[in-house]
């Protein structure tokens, strides 16, 4: 009897299996992986291409990691699951201790999940069991996860069409945005969009507020970096209600921007710290942090988590904070400081490179078309047009990179942490040359 032999793995085969068997839910695929290493990634017909979006800032200790790769190997030598919250495990345990040692302040109590979107969902129900109120206050333009309680936060319409939040006692506060602010018309930043909390909360809430959510840089937003006192404002606002500061560390944290937590670079402590993406240098793991006043307002039963805390994630995760703290933090630090020149000197030379902005490894450049006006006439109009054709370019020249923000015009640097000067030298050429290239599409 003959056996059919399934056809060889190929970049095509890949994104045709995509297409059959996966559910429709990103429109432009990147390059199919079939190995990565450092700050590469290789595809089914042996491309290289140099990665700096690193999966969305996930592999923030590089691709493939040695320590982190053996760290789970060894775990998964000894057991693979017993959950967490049924049966204690030693990686979860030491996991724990870690995060209490590391995180800003008196945080010290972790619940471990899945991904950012539970720790931000896990977050909520904390805050409002802890305060016993109800209604939570986001920023517009925020990203905090796509099921329904975390997409009623984000305060993007894209996301949520056709989708009904059931989360309805959310309201949206103005973004620190400095580069579109409409709050300061045009003068120096006196941060009115701290004081917008306040405001809204004294004209859309019933005075029943349990927290106030935001990201400490926003990163599907556009790479928004908040003015300096932002960050310490909106804490003093939400405690004067009564209500949780919960500072969503998702896409910011381990070490993204040059500090292990952006709520370093603002010297703010949250009240709940939800993390994931970098936590675990790929691996699939979440989490969110409390002081211990805030996290046994927990009992029993009040929340739960199957596949949370998994022993081999856990494992990865402490042997990818070792190996952040071991140098690959100052890299970021270094690498990022050069990179920002090198991002302001585009934006110096170049009238559709609007702004660009960043901490540590976290930067962005915002396109844009200098013939049109924006709203309000406060910046020249978005051009994710421009956006798109530069991402492809770069994509071309053996490059992936992110093309993202609210207006879907930022280019988004999030490289591994340990990618070199060379590598980022190589990315920013490039990008000029996308630019150079690409602007008269745009009518610039």
């Amino acid at each position: 009897m003959s056996h059919q032999t399934d056809p060889p793995t190929s970049n095509e085969r890949v994104e045709a299996q995509y297409e059959e068997y996966l559910m429709p839910i990103w429109k432009n695929l990147n390059v199919p992986i079939k190995r990565a290493s450092g700050c590469t990634v290789e595809d089914f017909e042996g491309n290289e291409y140099l990665d700096v979006f690193s999966g969305i800032s996930v592999t923030n200790a590089g691709h493939n990691n040695e320590a982190v790769v053996d760290a789970a190997k060894e775990q998964l030598d000894e057991f693979v699951h017993g959950c967490t919250y049924v049966h204690p495990n030693q990686p979860a345990a030491e996991l724990g201790e870690k995060l209490a040692e590391v995180t800003p302040g008196d945080l010290q109590k972790t619940f471990f999940c899945n991904s950012g979107t539970e720790a931000v969902e896990g977050a909520i129900k904390l805050a409002r069991k802890y305060t016993g109120s109800k209604e939570v206050l986001a920023l517009e333009m925020s990203f905090h996860g796509r099921t329904l309680g975390s997409l009623a936060l984000t305060g993007n319409k894209s996301y949520k069409s056709e989708m009904a939040p059931t989360i309805n006692d959310v309201s949206h506060v103005a973004p620190p945005y400095a580069y579109r602010c409409q709050m300061c018309d045009g003068g120096p930043c006196s941060c009115a969009c701290a004081e917008d909390v306040e405001h809204v909360i004294d004209t859309h809430t019933a005075d029943d507020l349990a927290a106030v959510v935001v990201e400490p840089v926003m990163g599907e937003g556009g790479i928004i970096v908040p003015p300096e006192g932002w960050l310490s404002r909106v804490k003093e606002i939400a405690h004067d209600h009564g209500a949780l500061l919960i500072v969503d560390e998702v896409q910011a944290g381990y070490g993204r921007t040059g500090e292990l937590w952006a709520s370093d670079h603002f010297d703010v402590v949250p009240d709940i710290m939800p993390q994931a993406k970098g936590i675990a240098n790929g691996l699939p793991l979440g989490a969110f942090t409390a002081s211990a006043e805030v996290a046994d307002a927990f009992e029993a039963g009040d929340h739960l988590s199957t596949f949370g805390g998994n022993p081999v994630a856990c494992a990865a995760a402490l042997a990818t904070i070792e190996e952040l703290e071991n140098g690959i933090i100052d890299n970021a630090r270094e690498q990022g400081a050069w990179l920002h020149e090198q991002l302001a000197e585009l934006e110096r030379e170049y009238d559709v490179v609007g702004d660009a902005r960043g901490l540590g490894l976290m930067q962005g450049i915002e396109l844009v078309d200098p013939q049109e006006t924006g709203r309000m006439d406060v910046a020249p109009a978005p051009d994710p047009k421009l956006a798109k054709a530069v991402g492809k370019q770069l994509r071309e020249d053996g490059i992936v990179i992110g093309v993202g923000g609210f207006h879907k015009n930022v280019m988004r640097f999030q490289p591994p942490l340990t990618i070199s000067r060379d590598q980022l030298e190589r990315a920013v050429e490039a990008l000029g040359a996308a630019i150079e290239a690409h602007r008269e599409d745009s009518g610039a």
